[in-house]
């Protein structure tokens, strides 16, 4: 019985947003929280190739990598009781944010352009697609991407918050909505 219905308190949570916006550190604390395990599609990869995100995309090329991560994403978004990380480009494909939308909960983590800038240094030799980029480069692809991540069952401001008070206040309000839509 594939189609059948899966209860809103069952279904797997899904983060979305930019690369470097928290997904990873908010998810394994959401996960934490809620006593589910915890994937980051890009780390799921990475083992499976045995190599970092950015060799993948410099050895195999981005094509490759994007055909790994729907495999990935489909096969994941189709389990319950999960909490995943998507890579910042993971909704780019169509297949993927559709899965996700009808299978999972999608949480977009959103983060102003100017808190974001803050980060640059941290995740930069870490994000291939950030390679040899100016910063101009870098805001005309943050503001591309915000299109992308406009699909969602909610949306989550991270600006001077820190990830403690995120991961509270997304456990809280799924709680609030799973006794909302369906009480035990």
């Amino acid at each position: 019985m594939e189609n059948k219905r899966v209860p809103l308190r069952e279904k797997s949570i899904v983060f979305i947003g930019f690369m470097g916006v928290g997904k990873t550190s908010i998810g394994k604390i959401v996960a934490k929280k809620l006593y589910r395990d915890f994937k980051d599609v890009d780390h799921v990869i990475e083992e499976e190739y045995g190599m970092p995100v950015s060799k993948i995309f410099e050895q195999l090329g981005e094509k490759a990598f994007r055909k790994k991560e729907k495999q990935v994403v489909t096969e994941l978004s189709k389990k319950k009781l999960l909490v995943l990380s998507l890579g910042g480009g993971s909704f780019l494909q169509e297949e993927i944010k559709q899965t996700c939308l009808d299978n999972c909960i999608v949480i977009h983590l959103d983060l102003s352009w100017d808190s974001w800038k803050d980060r640059i240094n941290l995740i930069i030799d870490s994000r291939p697609v950030l390679k040899d980029k100016s910063l101009e480069d870098m805001e005309e692809l943050f503001n591309s991407r915000k299109e992308i991540y406009a699909d969602h069952h909610s949306k989550v401001d991270t600006d001077s918050k820190n990830m403690e008070e995120i991961a509270d206040y997304i456990v809280d309000s799924l709680k609030y909505a799973w006794d909302l839509y369906e009480p035990r």
